[in-house]
């Protein structure tokens, strides 16, 4: 799943195809990939709540697309642009036997496929994105919240840093490679009890959030061997900036002792065991 730097790079590349064209016909291959009527309008603008995307539309509606494990975003037009899931389809023929539905625009066509249909397409009245259910129950990102807020949230939690901040109820954006980065610099272990920090140290992993995900988002993403950016190239977030994640075995930038792989919150977790020192 694309973590929200991913998602954020989606919006700015597409927003350069697609905004101020017009949707002329969509046509609907796998009806449990779109929910709603398909509408005949023209993109006003790309906006993205957490990991959603959101297409308004000048006619009052909205389309929430949400990629999920494989979904894919791809236009084809004077140029082609990819987004998503890498695959052969970034090259290939379309529409094909993984496409869901299809846009087709004044000029060009935007194809959404996915493998394992997990992702979806919904269709909103505009005024009521921020009401529906999926991004209701969104917390703020990094950038909207306030220190003295991200503290009192994490006293109510006795659940490991880690698998709090991961949380998107409680803080919306941070996946697995953000949340080791930001626990990393900020030296907290991510087995510490999220209500055990003190005010500083919350205030320490905020300014950390925001640090890893800003860098990421200004390479392009964190691709690994998933996610692409919306041209088909990859992030260079992790070759550049990643201080822990997936750097097994290999020295920490800041002290110099190995990069250990333990598993915290049930997901794989990279850390410094002399930075990020376990305590009671």
């Amino acid at each position: 799943m694309p973590e929200l730097p991913e998602v954020e790079t989606i919006r700015r590349g597409l927003s350069k195809f697609i905004v101020k064209d017009k949707i002329k016909k969509t046509t609907i291959l796998c009806a449990k990939s779109f929910q709603g009527k398909p509408e005949i309008a023209k993109v006003k603008d790309i906006r993205r709540f957490g990991k959603a995307l959101i297409i308004d539309l000048d006619n009052g509606k909205s389309l929430m697309i949400h990629l999920r494990m494989t979904g894919q975003l791809i236009y084809d037009g004077k140029e082609r642009y990819a987004a998503g899931h890498p695959s052969e389809n970034f090259v290939a023929e379309l529409p094909n036997k993984q496409t869901r539905v299809i846009f087709e625009l004044e000029n060009g066509t935007l194809y959404f496929n996915d493998q394992r249909k997990f992702g979806f397409i919904k269709v909103l009245d505009t005024t009521e994105v921020e009401n529906d259910p999926f991004i209701k129950k969104l917390a703020k990102e990094p950038w909207q919240m306030k220190e003295e807020e991200f503290y009192e949230k994490l006293q109510k939690h006795t659940t490991s840093i880690k698998a709090t901040i991961l949380d998107q109820t409680i803080i919306a954006g941070l996946g697995n490679i953000y949340a080791d980065e930001a626990l990393f610099k900020a030296k907290i272990h991510p087995k510490t009890k999220a209500n055990k920090l003190t005010k500083k140290q919350a205030e320490d992993l905020l300014e950390a959030a925001k640090y890893v995900m800003e860098k990421s988002i200004e390479s392009g993403g964190s691709t690994l061997k998933d996610y692409k950016k919306a041209d088909g190239t990859k992030g260079d977030y992790l070759d550049k900036f990643a201080q822990v994640f997936n750097r097994t075995n290999q020295e920490c930038p800041r002290c110099g002792a190995k990069i250990v792989k333990i598993r915290v919150a049930g997901r794989g977790t990279h850390i410094c065991p002399n930075c990020q020192k376990e305590r009671e």
